[in-house]
C-alpha cells in the first residue's frame, strides 16, 4: 500500500511556470507506475502525464505535450510534474495517483490517490 500527498499548487498568470510534487509512503514506490490527473469544475478527471516503474515509458495527454515534464526520483519517494507555458484552461485540481497494474490514461487503472492540489492560471 502507498499513500500519497500533492503539493506545489497555486496561482499563476498565463505563460508562467510551477512544479507539482507528490511525496510516497512505504518501502515499494519504485514498484508503482505513476500518473498524474487533473479536475476542472464541472468536467471529468482527465490524465495528464504518467510514467512506469522504471520510467522507461512516459505519457502525455497531447493538451499538454511539449509543456509538461513528468520525473520521478525513486531514493527520495517523489513525482515531479514540471508545468511550464501554462495557460488558463489548465485550471484544475491536479491529483498524482500510483498503480501497480498498468500506466493506463483512465482513472479504472489507478488504486491510490492523493488529497488534490489546487492550479489556477490567470489570464
Amino acid at each position: 500500500q502507498v499513500q500519497l500527498v500533492d503539493s506545489g499548487g497555486g496561482l499563476v498568470q498565463a505563460g508562467g511556470s510551477l512544479r507539482l510534487s507528490c511525496a510516497a509512503s512505504g518501502r515499494t514506490f519504485s514498484s508503482y507506475a505513476m500518473g498524474w490527473f487533473r479536475q476542472a469544475p464541472g468536467k471529468e478527471r482527465e490524465f495528464v502525464a504518467g510514467i512506469t516503474s522504471t520510467g522507461g515509458t512516459i505519457l502525455y495527454a497531447d493538451s499538454v505535450k511539449g509543456r509538461f515534464t513528468i520525473s520521478r526520483d525513486d531514493a527520495k519517494n517523489m513525482v515531479y510534474l514540471q508545468m511550464n507555458s501554462l495557460k488558463p484552461e489548465d485550471t484544475a485540481v491536479y491529483y498524482c495517483a500510483a498503480t501497480r497494474s498498468y500506466l493506463g490514461r483512465t482513472t479504472r487503472w489507478y488504486d491510490y490517490w492523493g488529497q488534490g492540489t489546487q492550479v489556477t492560471v490567470s489570464s
